[in-house]
């Protein structure tokens, strides 16, 4: 099973990391990662393998959120199904 998380945010040290350490402890695996800055905000798109995660979807999506507002970012996690009918017409 295939995840997308998106991170957007004003650009702080950190963010990679963080974000990485909470989907390594869940046993997520990142497969691809495209990042960038612009003027001074920052925009990350991951495509993970939730195949093995160690706790729910749910609980996942939770702790990325609350990571997220403890660093002023918004972070999502969709299920690469949903993230795909969402961004086509």
């Amino acid at each position: 099973m295939k995840a997308v998380i998106t991170v957007t945010g004003i650009d702080r040290i950190g963010i990679i990391a963080n974000v990485s350490v909470i989907l390594a402890d869940n046993k997520v695996n990142i497969e691809d990662i495209s990042q960038t800055t612009m003027q001074g905000y920052f925009m990350m798109y991951m495509m993970v393998d939730i195949s093995n995660m160690s706790v729910s979807f749910g609980e996942l999506s939770e702790k990325l959120s609350d990571k997220g507002k403890e660093m002023g970012l918004e972070i999502r996690i969709q299920k690469d199904e949903i993230f795909k009918a969402m961004h086509s017409i």
